[in-house]
């Protein structure tokens, strides 16, 4: 029995050194590549140097974009918190009126607080933010009437519950207005999703322009390689063995554009920071600029590494036919 198993089990033995040692020359054919354009690369650093900078430049511009924009909506989702309903009192309604009303209006479940600005105090916050204190003291009589401001519960500050919730505020007795601050919040989320969108199609473009540049490089390269290629198809060079070390080189550009558009974005935030804490500052609040994050400096890595092999690709795949021994 030992003696009829013992073929199989070196024909299998065989099948499995041959599948390890094809797997290994594989892999090493890849290791050889990766390490040999990087030196190709290496030849002229300021070509590569600039060639990078440039995919950088380019994918830095959409990324940055994305960064400022992911701050933005945080800063207008601290805003959103501070919706708020204006009612402004009829003349005749006196303070404790206007207090009794308060303590009904925060007994409702979709109100979470009721402040109340008498007139007198009003007019001292107009006087102080507008600058006007002077003129106003020329006034016979005070002719800001009393508010209520009302903070919306966290669960009725979606669009239809807050205008259901202000039809019937506008519906009390003793109110004249009843405003709501949130008109500038709609335009403010209009204005970022013309942003998102035309940011949208400015990585479309900018993507192009990379594959562009990465492609003409690729193509110099080939033009310049052109004898080296002649001779490799003359001795049995298939084409993947020769386009294996472009398109390595097409990906450690898109590993230096991603390495350069990260540090510009970098720096670009950081000399931002100062000048966004300062004026948060002057406004009475705390918002520090949000730095790329690893969702999005992964999505950089992944789409510029893409982007480089995609450029190589076309251009070796154009080019390398049209080169043929004679």
């Amino acid at each position: 029995m030992n003696t009829r198993n013992s073929p199989r089990r070196e024909n299998t033995y065989a099948g499995r050194v041959g599948v390890m040692t094809s797997l290994h020359g594989y892999l090493m054919s890849h290791l050889q590549a990766f390490v040999y354009s990087l030196g190709q690369l290496w030849r002229a650093p300021l070509s590569m140097v600039m060639t990078a900078a440039v995919i950088g430049i380019a994918l830095a511009l959409p990324t940055g974009l994305n960064v400022l924009l992911n701050n933005a909506q945080q800063l207008s989702g601290q805003w959103g918190n501070a919706v708020q309903i204006s009612l402004f009192l009829k003349g005749g309604v006196s303070p404790a009126r206007a207090h009794e009303l308060q303590k009904n209006l925060q007994r409702m479940p979709e109100i979470s607080q009721v402040d109340f600005i008498s007139p007198e105090q009003a007019l001292e916050e107009f006087k102080r933010l507008s600058g006007f204190g002077d003129a106003l003291k020329a006034l016979d009589e005070n002719p800001l009437p009393a508010v209520l401001v009302i903070q919306p519960s966290l669960a009725t500050r979606d669009h239809v519950a807050l205008e259901n919730l202000l039809q019937r505020l506008r519906g009390l007795q003793d109110v004249d207005v009843a405003q709501l601050d949130e008109n500038w919040l709609r335009r403010l989320s209009a204005i970022m999703s013309f942003v998102q969108r035309g940011l949208f199609l400015l990585s479309g473009m900018l993507a192009l322009a990379v594959i562009l540049v990465v492609g003409n490089t690729i193509r110099l390269a080939i033009q310049n390689r052109r004898d080296e290629i002649v001779v490799i198809k003359l001795i049995g060079g298939t084409d993947a063995f020769i386009r294996r070390p472009f398109l390595y080189t097409g990906l450690w550009y898109g590993l230096m554009g991603a390495g350069i558009a990260y540090l510009l974005i970098a720096i670009a935030l950081f000399l931002l920071s100062g000048p966004v804490q300062e004026l948060s500052s002057l406004y009475q609040s705390k918002f520090d600029l949000l730095a790329i994050d690893f969702r999005t400096l992964a999505s950089l890595l992944v789409v510029s590494v893409l982007l480089g092999l995609g450029g190589s690709w076309l251009a070796v795949g154009r080019h390398l036919r049209e080169i043929e021994p004679r």
